[in-house]
């Protein structure tokens, strides 16, 4: 997409963190905006402080119900007409070792992270192939591209995020939809909540107990992601990305070697290597 100017921008978890980071960035070039969120008051919130002048829907909705998202799309429609882009960036966040989770852990991850985005790309996409015009933002990580310890579930949904935005991308090619852009965007450290995610945790879902290991492991993340990358960084990203139909978007270069590592050993046929924690004193990078 060449012009943003007056288009219209769907941003799922978009009362805070990355998400309400993009509305920003899209509310700057002058987008009108519909954002969803499970989160009520927070979803007010982010709404009343946008750039006075922005033209904005706000909707409730759990991304990893169908019918929801389905009604999300509706309600864009409704309100300004059409849908230019569509960013799929609700997620939330458990960990401890890959064994100790529940059933009802990998449903609450894999629900909101996966086929959030699933339920997103299934709504929207046709809509935008039949407008002749559209793109979509996929939110993985870095997590999406590596396999950190602790992180079993989140790295699952991420991975899955990552090979649907792949595949994605390759359907609208050969549909001949050339007018559709797709981006997957893997952040690294960014100052959200992800790490609190807990806080919309269905009551379903009990929290697992978590081990000597894994509340060090959730102290270190908590406090690199309280030092890490501006969300507004992420969102000004994200704008050049659909603009310039970047497909890969990263947040962080110098994490690079991560994902090398990883391809070498797959094609070497060596042992994974066990992705460590950056250096918590090394300066974000504005990508």
């Amino acid at each position: 997409m060449e012009e943003l100017n007056g288009k219209v921008a769907v941003v799922t978890g978009g009362a805070s963190g990355i998400g309400l980071a993009m509305a920003r960035a899209f509310a700057a070039e002058g987008m009108k905006l519909v954002l969803a969120d499970i989160e009520a008051d927070v979803l007010d919130k982010a709404s009343s402080e946008l750039p006075e002048g922005t033209e904005v829907e706000t909707v409730l909705c759990d991304v990893s119900d169908p019918e929801q998202v389905d009604a999300l799309r509706d309600a864009a429609v409704d309100r300004f007409g059409a849908v230019h882009v569509v960013c799929n960036n609700a997620g939330v966040s458990t960990g401890g070792p890959v064994w100790a989770h529940s059933a009802s852990d990998w449903e609450w991850v894999l629900g909101v992270n996966l086929y959030g985005v699933v339920n997103g790309v299934r709504s929207f996409t046709p809509l935008l192939i039949e407008q002749g015009e559209g793109h979509i933002v996929n939110t993985a990580s870095m997590a999406g591209l590596s396999s950190p310890p602790f992180m079993g579930v989140y790295n699952v949904s991420k991975h899955a995020v990552v090979a649907l935005s792949e595949t994605l991308f390759g359907d609208l090619a050969l549909f001949g939809a050339q007018g559709v852009g797709v981006s997957v965007l893997c952040p690294g450290w960014v100052r959200t909540r992800i790490h609190e995610a807990s806080r919309n945790r269905p009551d379903a879902v009990e929290a697992p107990e978590a081990g000597e290991a894994a509340s060090a492991f959730a102290e270190i993340a908590g406090s690199l992601i309280n030092s890490g990358l501006d969300p507004d960084d992420v969102g000004k990203l994200v704008v050049d990305a659909v603009l310039s139909r970047r497909f890969y978007v990263l947040t962080h270069p110098e994490w690079m070697s991560m994902i090398t590592g990883r391809v070498d050993c797959i094609v070497n046929g060596t042992d994974p290597v066990i992705a460590g924690l950056p250096d918590p004193s090394a300066e974000p990078s504005e990508g």
